[in-house]
C-alpha cells in the first residue's frame, strides 16, 4: 500500500486539470470578492464541510439532513448567485475566443474598414480637460465592441460626431441629458442620458459617488471602457474591467485609450 502512494503516476492532464481549476476558482473569487456573495459562498461551503464530516462519522440522521439540503442546493444557488453567475458568463465570454484579438482578425479577414471604426481621440480629451477644469460631472462610456445596444437603447438617441463642444453641453449642470451617461461608439456619440448599472462591489471607496459606480458597473458587465469627471473635485477616472484608476492626468488617459484601440 505504501509502495503504492509513493510511486502515485502524475499525467500531463492532472496537472491541466489542476490549472484549470485553480483558474476558475480564482475567477469565482474574483467576482464575488468585496461583495455579499462572499459571505454567502463560505456559508455554503462551511456547510458543505460540515456534510462530509458527519457523513465520514457515520452520524446518518445529521448526514441525511445535509445531504437533502446540499441537493437542493444547486437550484439556490442559481438564485442567490444570479448577478455573479451573470457575471462570470460574460467573463468566460470576454475571454474566449471572441477576445478583442480575435475581432480584430475577424475584422481583416473581412475587408470591411470603415472610418467610423477610428475614435477622435483629441476631441474626447479636449472635453475631458474642459469638463475638469469647470468641475462639471460626466461620464462618457466608450463602447469598443458594439456591446452596449441595450444601454443606448434606454437613452436619448444623438448619433452624432464626437466634438468636444457637444460632449461639454450635453454635461452642463442644467442641460436636461446632464443626467446618466454617454455612450460613444464607432466615432460617434450614439446617446446619452443612459441608465447605466451599477456596481454593487463593496469594498469601493466611500467617496466614490454614483457615477463612479456606474461606471465601474458597466465595465464589469462588458469590454467597453468609461471616463469619469467629478463634479466636486474635477478629477478625472478611468475604468476598465470594473476597476477604476483615480486621479489620471490627460497624458495618461490618452495613453489609456489609445491602449484599448
Amino acid at each position: 500500500m505504501l509502495n503504492n502512494l509513493l510511486f502515485i503516476t502524475l499525467r500531463w492532464l492532472d496537472v491541466v486539470d489542476i490549472l484549470l481549476v485553480s483558474i476558475i476558482m480564482y475567477q469565482l473569487y474574483k467576482l464575488v470578492k468585496g461583495t455579499v456573495a462572499i459571505k454567502i459562498f463560505l456559508g455554503i461551503l462551511a456547510i458543505y464541510l460540515f456534510w462530509k464530516i458527519a457523513a465520514a462519522l457515520k452520524m446518518e440522521l445529521l448526514s441525511e439532513i445535509l445531504g437533502q439540503f446540499i441537493g437542493v442546493g444547486v437550484i439556490a444557488l442559481i438564485v442567490v448567485f444570479q448577478q455573479e453567475i451573470r457575471r462570470f458568463l460574460l467573463l468566460i465570454g470576454n475571454n474566449s475566443m471572441f477576445s478583442a484579438k480575435n475581432r480584430r482578425l475577424f475584422k481583416l479577414l473581412q475587408n470591411n474598414k470603415d472610418e467610423k471604426q477610428e475614435l477622435n481621440t483629441p476631441q474626447l480629451i479636449s472635453a475631458s480637460k474642459n469638463l475638469s477644469q469647470s468641475k462639471t460631472g460626466a461620464l462618457i462610456v466608450l463602447d469598443l465592441h458594439s456591446e452596449l445596444k441595450i444601454y443606448t437603447n434606454n437613452g436619448e438617441k444623438i448619433n452624432a460626431k464626437i466634438s468636444s463642444s457637444l460632449l461639454e453641453n450635453i454635461f452642463f449642470k442644467n442641460s436636461p441629458l446632464h443626467d446618466g451617461g454617454v455612450i460613444i461608439q464607432h466615432n460617434e456619440i450614439k446617446a446619452a442620458r443612459c441608465i447605466l448599472p451599477v456596481s454593487d462591489n463593496q469594498s469601493f471607496p466611500s467617496h466614490f459617488g454614483l457615477r463612479h459606480r456606474s461606471a465601474a458597473g458597466i465595465t464589469e458587465v462588458s469590454q467597453a471602457i468609461a471616463i469619469i469627471i467629478s463634479e466636486e473635485t474635477g478629477k478625472i477616472s478611468f475604468s476598465k474591467h470594473g476597476e477604476i484608476q483615480h486621479n489620471v492626468s490627460l497624458e495618461t488617459l490618452e495613453k489609456l485609450i489609445l491602449a484599448e484601440l
